[in-house]
């Protein structure tokens, strides 16, 4: 049986059309099953654009309300009880979906997950990951990128736990499935007693914490391939990854404009079109799709507002994987072998508001 990702069809900014041709693309090219949730009248609008899509496994669910883009995430969520945010995450609360993605509000996507699924048994913080290509051709995740401002050193113990699962489960190449990644503290010096009282105190944690260890990392270490797994507060996180994402597109931008500056150029250009769209292919974000909120009951994968079709169809393939593969149960096991040998710690409140 196909699985089912359930897609918040009203969240990029040109919604719904990159959601609909996503989800096409998906369902085609990795045999999911897809539920759009949104207005419908406008989805299956678009939708009888696409000669075929009658016959594919989409399904519409309607919902009446949008949380846009510049609205406060936590006064959207709990006034809008039929967004499509919210619509689609019971979908996956009660077991018609096994994800969802959304490219909409991020804080409201991060806040409603938290609510209507709720943090998996031992995780005080679900924490956003986000995916970095590396000089080694390999990959990184980076938690937490934005869904926790302010941390607490257990909160950074449990993104490490979390991040070395889901780089093991499904960004590993083939051949280091079976190896432990290698994790590091980001901070500003490698030695043990660099960086803020969070950054100390969490490295602490991390020597005793099942995963394979290394120490502090620096900022330049996201793209080394040094190690695979980095963890930070979301603050820090939130930082690095919006100047990693402008400094890409000025990279490819300058190199762009340099090749085409002169004939001389333009051929040369001509020649390494292949080298060229490879390593923007490698800078692209979409390639991965979106950022996997890990932690909560389900696999939620937040993605860009400007998220184009290819984006949508990757976040949909990350989540279908995300489920199929186990991650929040091996989460589970890795937290709850952890806390057993652990003192406890005092968890953070619940979130309210779950319906």
């Amino acid at each position: 049986m196909p699985t089912v990702i359930a897609v918040d069809a009203m969240g990029s900014d040109r919604a719904p059309k990159p959601e609909v041709e996503g989800a096409i693309l998906a369902t085609r090219q990795h045999g999911v099953h897809v539920i759009l949730v949104g207005r419908e009248h406008a989805i299956r609008a678009e939708l009888a654009e696409h000669r075929g899509s009658s016959h594919l496994p989409i399904e519409v669910v309607h919902a009446a309300e949008v949380i846009g883009m510049d609205e406060k995430a936590m006064q959207a969520v709990r006034a809008k009880r039929d967004s499509s945010l919210r619509v689609g995450l019971r979908l996956v609360r009660d077991g018609r979906a096994a994800g969802f993605i959304s490219a909409g509000n991020t804080g409201a996507a991060m806040a409603t997950a938290k609510m209507v699924l709720g943090a998996l048994p031992g995780v005080d913080r679900p924490g956003l990951a986000a995916v970095f290509p590396t000089a080694r051709g390999t990959a990184a995740v980076l938690v937490d990128v934005g869904a926790n401002v302010d941390c607490k050193p257990h909160n950074l113990l449990q993104f490490a736990i979390m991040g070395e699962v889901y780089y093991r489960k499904v960004l590993a190449p083939v051949e280091q499935s079976r190896e432990r990644p290698k994790v590091g503290l980001l901070s500003i010096g490698e030695e043990e007693n660099k960086g803020n009282e969070l950054t100390r105190e969490a490295f602490k944690l991390l020597k005793h914490a099942p995963v394979n260890f290394v120490g502090n990392v620096e900022g330049r270490d996201l793209y080394n391939g040094s190690v695979e797994v980095i963890v930070c507060d979301g603050f820090v996180g939130n930082v690095a990854l919006k100047i990693s994402e402008g400094m890409a597109k000025t990279v490819a931008y300058l190199l762009k404009e340099s090749l085409r500056a002169t004939i001389t150029r333009q051929v040369g250009f001509l020649l390494s079109r292949k080298a060229f769209d490879d390593f923007k292919k490698r800078l692209d974000y979409t390639e991965y799709g979106g950022a996997p909120l890990l932690g909560v009951k389900g696999a939620v994968i937040i993605s860009h507002g400007s998220s184009n079709a290819h984006a949508i169809k990757n976040a949909i393939r990350v989540a279908a994987e995300f489920a199929e593969r186990g991650i929040n149960l091996k989460i589970e096991e890795e937290l709850a072998q952890h806390n057993h040998h652990a003192d406890p710690v005092a968890p953070d409140p619940p979130p309210a508001d779950v319906n």
